[in-house]
């Protein structure tokens, strides 16, 4: 079994609205960051009780909307065991400027949001012709993009990602694709279509773990056919800590029962080695 375990995907909250003012993507906060916020402090404490080595701490879009200011300053000092991950309006003229800005605050991924609990459907960011050049520059620049999406989103992925092959593109919550049909989970037919493009990876989160045992899913079989097709070396794991309502040290746990019946190597990608190749700066 693999020892190190890295989080992609968890959330950080200050309580200071003085230094850090609210202003969250979409005009309204997520009710998580308002109900259950975790500082940088809380955060790293729990993650060192639940046994998890290092993570890349994703922005909360639905708390600061494009200010990543608390997120840079927690982990300032800390690039050994923290990466960040950041979000900006990369439709804009200057989010070239503001990608360069946030890298050199030792960001190393970039976030585009384009649906969550505070803004259903799907926003045609990813359509945007603008999108294309902040899209291909963090490509450029070596900086992983996570999305957040829907499956009508699909298409101007695909445009993207064959325009920008350079640019990797992480898929937040593997899209959360219905799977309690189970095999052989045609309706997330959707999903294993990307494993097509070698810059696609998935995010492996919580919220597909709280699936994968509802109707007739199981992990060997949704799970083992993700890995089939994607590979472990590009799936990598996040809790989605406290935005999901589970301790860390819960969510781990899951993590661990559904990866238990994979060889210790394919577990090895997904809990550690997937995202030291995405964020090398978490690398041993």
């Amino acid at each position: 079994m693999a020892t190190r375990l890295i989080d992609i995907h968890p959330h950080i909250i200050s309580p200071d609205t003085q230094r850090y003012p609210l202003d969250p993507l979409g005009g309204k906060r997520s009710g998580w960051s308002a109900e259950r916020p975790v500082t940088f402090e809380e955060y790293d404490a729990a993650m060192k009780a639940a046994g998890i080595d290092k993570a890349a701490i994703v922005h909360s879009s639905t708390t600061y909307g494009f200010d990543n200011s608390y997120l840079a300053d927690a982990i300032e000092g800390k690039t050994d065991r923290f990466a960040g991950v950041y979000s900006i309006d990369m439709l804009a003229d200057d989010a070239e400027q503001k990608m360069k800005y946030w890298a050199g605050r030792n960001m190393s991924g970039l976030r585009i949001f384009t649906t969550g609990s505070t803004m259903p459907g799907q926003a045609p960011w990813l359509e945007d012709p603008k999108l294309a050049r902040s899209w291909g520059q963090a490509g450029d620049m070596g900086i992983p993009v996570c999305v957040q999406m829907t499956k009508a989103g699909i298409p101007a992925l695909e445009k993207l990602l064959q325009a920008h092959p350079q640019t990797i593109a992480i898929i937040d919550h593997m899209m959360k694709p219905p799977i309690a049909g189970g095999p052989p989970y045609a309706e997330a037919q959707f999903l294993f279509d990307l494993a097509r493009y070698k810059n696609v990876y998935l995010k492996f989160s919580s919220r597909n773990t709280e699936e994968i045992w509802n109707g007739k899913a199981t992990p060997e079989t949704f799970l083992g056919k993700v890995v089939q097709e994607f590979g472990a070396d590009r799936i990598a794991w996040g809790s989605n800590f406290p935005a999901a309502e589970d301790s860390l040290a819960d969510i781990v746990a899951a993590l661990k029962r559904a990866i238990a019946f994979l060889p210790e190597q394919d577990q090895h990608w997904i809990m550690a080695g997937t995202a030291q190749k995405l964020y090398p700066t978490l690398k041993d």
